[in-house]
């Protein structure tokens, strides 16, 4: 046997042992599926409401038919959809005051990507999460009408994600109680020349303030934000109770401001 000949037949073998570990790997993941697959709809579901709603609840969705239906069940999340004709679909409502009124302590809302939401003085009395479908934050926007005190009003322990949430006048967010969590959003007020009425967060909130026990917080009162890009307003913060602005820090990018920042008592 020559020397060429010989290292065409090593790598023949090579390429064979290739393919093994190929199919190997793929016989093993598919199993995998198949056995996870082999539980009921009741407990799937139960797994996937442990993760994150963004990005992982989403990503599952995408694997089959059967997982699209538990991951976007109504018991996992709420959506509101202004595109969707038939509102008898369990789980989908028109706008977010009426996802809002139809959730449950702990529900997360998801709402979709593309419009304008109108929205004005929501009161959230209960812990809920408010998502944004879009990619970015300018991809789901809610926008609050001139003469209104805020967008969403907070009595409660919530989460706002990946949205962006415009004021003409007054503001954006007006905390009340609870821990109120800001991540990856954008909030905007009017600027000049009336920004002296305007404020992207306004916090009303003692820290020994006494509230109905189905609306406490066992976090204690406080706004906490990251990855948040802040516009327009006199400032970013106005407190007129006894919390206070702490932590702060600003990452100036090229095209927004970045803020990281807790309010809490002092």
């Amino acid at each position: 046997m020559t020397v060429m000949e010989n290292k065409k037949q090593q790598q023949e073998e090579c390429n064979k042992g290739q393919l093994k570990n190929c199919q190997r790997k793929k016989t093993s993941s598919s199993s995998c599926y198949s056995r996870i697959n082999n539980l009921d709809d009741g407990c799937l579901m139960h797994i996937f409401s442990f993760l994150p709603p963004i990005p992982d609840r989403f990503n599952t969705a995408l694997v089959c038919h059967r997982w699209n239906y538990l991951a976007c069940h109504p018991r996992l999340w709420l959506r509101v959809d202004r595109s969707v004709k038939d509102l008898s679909e369990p789980g989908v409502f028109p706008n977010i005051e009426s996802a809002v009124s139809a959730s449950r302590p702990g529900d997360t809302i998801l709402i979709a990507a593309g419009g304008t939401h109108r929205i004005s003085n929501i009161q959230i009395k209960k812990p809920l999460c408010l998502i944004g479908a879009g990619e970015i934050p300018d991809d789901t926007m809610l926008t609050c009408a001139r003469g209104s005190d805020s967008a969403l009003e907070f009595l409660s322990t919530c989460k706002l994600a990946n949205l962006t949430v415009k004021a003409e006048l007054g503001c954006c967010l007006l905390h009340r109680s609870g821990r109120l969590t800001i991540d990856g959003c954008v909030l905007q007020c009017e600027s000049n020349p009336l920004d002296f009425l305007s404020c992207p967060i306004v916090s009303t909130a003692n820290s020994s303030e006494v509230v109905p026990s189905h609306i406490k917080s066992n976090s204690g009162n406080g706004v906490f934000v990251s990855q948040t890009r802040i516009e327009g307003g006199a400032k970013a913060v106005l407190t007129s109770g006894d919390l206070v602005l702490q932590r702060v820090r600003v990452v100036y990018a090229r095209t927004s401001l970045l803020f990281w920042f807790d309010v809490v008592q002092m």
